[in-house]
């Protein structure tokens, strides 16, 4: 009888056997720590609570060491256990007593057949394909060697520390010998998940290494425990046939069983389970570890065996993961490591020769597994910190090895003492494993997926060229970044309004009729291989890129290994593909499985890549809760003001900061121009497909930047325009220098202080930067403004859409809010977004002063974080509530 039954067995006896309880419980005087076999969920739930509060506060505290969550939880298993706690007088017999182990074994095992199924899952035939040829030698050297070596070692520690009289030879060599060798693929999968290696051609061979490693790494548990628990040769070989028979039955018809049910139900097709499809899944893994176990092999192997048949299709298996991983790793898992930390007692490794076999066993196997993988990688063509970052990853512990040990514990091939070194030697090779690949393998030098070796070719990508815009400086590549679905709008919206319209094309010169015949062939043949002929403006491209937040969840790790297919089946990419489609758009796009906090160096990357000339982030109000209320009398975070409308509160909360923090990421690391399209709410409300736009011109690499894409978008006929040129009549003193800078944005303290991400800072300002900038302010108002004969037809029709202007004030931000409002009376049968350079850097003057008044009138609810992101210009329209939307542009550095 295996494990899984005799625990139950033990815990179904004390329950069916139990009497009646005290019905007045700790009224009637019952203590509820006291283990009472006829009632034992009180004392249980005691344990849980005390695992989950110890496991998770060590979580928190180690966690911002990069390490994975297991340390934690083996760690809070020892503190806990006989080693720390259980020296305090009573403490083991009173809240572990030994009579309450069986249930809170049994829902260990529950937990860990789960888990497995989950870690089934996340083992994809595809990545072994896609990377079958370097990461088949890495798993193979990093088997042979530690297998090797730790069967080696296994001599030593059985003449020293074990009755030979009781354990078996041959058995304790295979026990130690996988203990040593096997990497751990679920914990390895956290690693890479939490350093962000999920996209690096390092990340991916160690996945891929991985997997081949941890499928034999489960062969050889089997085969472990179907002679352990067999009496004779015969009968594990009777284990074993049995045990290869369910397995091709299991992967064979069931899994097209399965397969077939799925589909037939439309839980494929939905890409997620019904729920007739999710009890048939958690029936199928019951009934497969019941049998693993009642033939002699561990029921979780039974787990793992049903992971591997769920189809991937269409994220499917991410659904289904999705469903049930937060009760298993939150609140099961943890359990099960943390009974390992309880049968630890490091009080036993109490002399010299002790603790030189616990050393012995950590450089074994460190050594044998990071010089075999490292080796092997670098004669694989892998530079030295590749290959010393796949050693480093390829030699993590946790899992496999606890599930061994904990096994070999059980049936007395270990005792407590060899049982600790080897929980020790998994504690510390586990933990060197981050600080290795850190060290090795910096952000500096990794090389994602998908880009090519010019990574590896210093000062290649500096001589790059930038991509170039077309003659007019207009925008012909364009990205859009999209996180969520509520983005959407606004983006339909603005590349709606900057497709390339017929009236954008250049005049063509007259020609005589041989000329024009030449002519209308070759632009024939351009037609019909998709080339722009001569008198066409080139074609706008737009490149989306979907973000999806990485996290350490096992759905986050699968939907970085399935992100091609989610890019097929995402509802945000095909819902603006379609868009794209009817509009008569060229879109392209990708999707990316990132850290929150990588978003930034996400976007400049995809910018980098698909050679974009401007990069769109749109930002909605989104789906945040709206009620009627007292403004005066609500707390509100410093984005409020950008998403209020009329009397309604739109609680926007923490979500606004957040994003505030992404698109000021994006604004200090693009490469390439940026604009922000702050979608307030106000598009819709005339039922106009008109747009008006206003421009108040201050000058600068910004401003000038917004001019050019204002003239861009006005070619489109339903586009008109309003430019005013800002001038203040009485200088006031320039932020020259960094330090001035700092010193007035803390001489004007606002109400609300958010800093996490540094703010855009440039480069001094002197007389000739200022001058220069001034000249090219003057020449583009001159371009735009000053009649010429040479403007083609379409630059002309856009020019006549547009009003310019000039106005001069002592206090510009009051006339530009002035003018808007204006604007927007003038327009009501119009939407109207009000269009305005950044200006963070090299701007024509500091309105600070002026900006604070304006707050201060205001209540003083924006804070210091909506100037650094939407620049001086649109803190000052969002503080005064005018009801428009708004577009932020920065210019690229190199633009400046």
């Amino acid at each position: 009888m295996g494990q899984f039954s005799r625990e139950l067995l033990a815990v179904s006896s004390q329950i069916f056997s139990r009497a009646a309880p005290e019905q007045g419980g700790v009224i009637s005087g019952a203590n509820p720590a006291s283990y009472n076999a006829s009632d034992p969920f009180p004392l249980w739930v005691i344990q849980v609570v005390l695992i989950l509060f110890m496991t998770h506060a060590l979580s928190l505290l180690l966690g911002r060491l990069r390490q994975p969550r297991v340390i934690s939880e083996i760690i809070g298993g020892i503190i806990l256990g006989p080693t720390v706690m259980g020296r305090i007088p009573n403490f083991q017999n009173r809240i572990f007593p030994n009579d309450s182990m069986p249930l809170l074994g049994l829902t260990s095992t529950v937990g860990l057949v789960f888990y497995l199924f989950l870690v089934g899952l996340e083992i994809d035939t595809r990545v072994i394909k896609r990377n079958a040829g370097a990461s088949a030698v890495v798993s193979i050297a990093g088997l042979i060697v530690p297998l090797g070596l730790g069967a080696a070692l296994a001599i030593g520690i059985y003449h020293e520390f074990v009755d030979q009289s009781k354990v078996d030879f041959g058995l304790f060599v295979l026990f130690v010998a996988v203990a040593v060798g096997i990497t751990a693929f679920p914990v390895l999968c956290r690693i890479l998940t939490a350093l962000k290696l999920l996209d690096t051609t390092v990340g991916i061979v160690a996945l891929s290494a991985g997997v081949g490693n941890d499928i034999v790494g489960w062969i050889l548990l089997a085969l472990t425990v179907a002679l352990l628990n067999a009496s004779s040769g015969l009968t594990a070989l009777w284990v074993l046939l049995c045990c290869v028979g369910y397995i091709i039955f299991l992967l064979y018809p069931v899994r097209w069983a399965y397969k077939w049910l799925a589909r037939r139900t439309g839980s494929i097709e939905q890409g997620s389970p019904t729920a007739a499809m999710m009890s048939i899944t958690l029936v199928i893994v019951l009934v497969s570890a019941f049998f693993t176990d009642i033939i002699g092999v561990h029921p979780i192997f039974g787990g793992f065996l049903a992971g591997l048949i769920i189809p991937h299709d269409n994220g499917y298996a991410i659904s289904l993961v999705e469903k049930q991983e937060d009760i298993v790793t939150m609140l099961l898992l943890p359990i099960y490591f943390t009974l390992s930390g309880l049968r630890t007692n490091l009080g036993l490794l109490d002399n010299g020769i002790t603790w030189g076999y616990t050393i012995l066993i950590c450089v074994v196997s460190f050594v044998s597994k990071f010089t075999a993988c490292g080796v092997t990688a670098l004669v694989g063509k892998f530079n030295w910190r590749e290959s010393g970052a796949i050693g480093a990853l390829m030699s993590c512990k946790g899992l496999v090895e606890l599930i061994v040990l904990n096994i070999g514990l059980q049936a007395g091939v270990l005792d407590t003492r060899t049982f600790s070194m080897f929980i020790v030697h998994a504690l510390i090779v586990t933990f060197m494993t981050t600080p290795l690949v850190l060290m090795f393998y910096p952000e500096r030098v990794r090389v994602h997926e998908g880009e090519t070796l010019r990574g590896n070719q210093p000062g290649l990508e500096e001589s790059r060229p930038r991509p170039s815009s077309s003659g007019d400086g207009f925008k012909t590549r364009i990205s859009f970044v999209l996180d969520k679905i509520d983005q959407l709008p606004a983006t339909m919206m603005l590349s709606q309004l900057i497709k390339n319209n017929p009236s954008m094309s250049t005049p063509t010169p007259s020609r005589s009729t041989d000329e024009k015949d030449d002519h209308q062939e070759s632009s024939g043949a351009a037609e019909l291989y998709g080339t722009p002929s001569p008198s066409q403006s080139p074609p706008i491209h737009i490149d989306a890129l979907r973000l999806v937040e990485l996290t350490t969840r096992t759905s986050a790790v699968l939907k970085s290994q399935e992100a091609e297919s989610l890019l097929h089946n995402d509802p945000v990419v095909s819902i603006f593909r379609t868009f794209g489609g009817l509009n008569k758009l060229e879109i392209s796009a990708t999707l990316s499985v990132v850290d929150q906090a990588e978003y930034p160096d996400a976007v400049a990357r995809r910018a980098q890549e698909s050679e974009s000339q401007l990069i769109v982030l749109p930002w909605s109000r989104g789906s945040a809760s709206v009620y009627e209320s007292d403004v005066q009398n609500t707390a509100r975070n410093p984005f409020d003001g950008v998403f209020h409308k009329s009397n309604v509160h739109i609680q926007d909360q923490t979500s606004s900061v957040v994003y505030s923090e992404f698109i000021r990421g994006v604004f200090l690391k693009s490469p390439s121009d940026v604009a922000l399209f702050v979608d307030r709410g106000f598009s819709g409300e005339s039922g106009s497909a008109e747009h008006h736009l206003f421009l108040p011109f201050f000058g600068g690499p910004d401003d000038r930047l917004v001019l050019t894409f204002l003239v861009q978008l006005c070619h489109n006929p339903l586009v008109t325009a309003t430019v005013v040129r800002i001038i203040k009549t009485e200088e006031l003193s320039p932020i020259s220098t960094i330090a001035e800078a700092k010193a007035a944005i803390a001489a004007n303290t606002l109400a609300h202080t958010t800093i996490a991400t540094a703010d855009t800072v440039y480069g001094n300002q002197t007389t000739q930067t200022r001058l220069a900038s001034s000249t090219a302010d003057s020449i583009i108002w001159d371009k735009y403004t000053t009649a010429s004969d040479t403007r083609g037809s379409a630059l002309t029709s856009a020019l006549s859409r547009i009003n310019f202007g000039v106005e001069s004030s002592t206090t510009p931000l009051r006339a530009v809010v002035d003018l808007s409002l204006t604007t927007v009376t003038q327009n009501s049968n119009k939407s109207v977004t009000i269009c305005l350079g950044r200006s963070r850097r090299m701007a024509v003057e500091s309105h600070k002063p002026e900006l604070q008044q304006i707050i201060n009138e205001a209540g003083g609810f924006v804070g210091s974080s909506v100037p650094k992101t939407l620049g001086d210009v649109g803190a000052a329209i969002v503080a005064k509530g005018i009801h428009t939307n708004l577009l932020v542009m920065q210019a690229a550095i190199e633009n400046s």
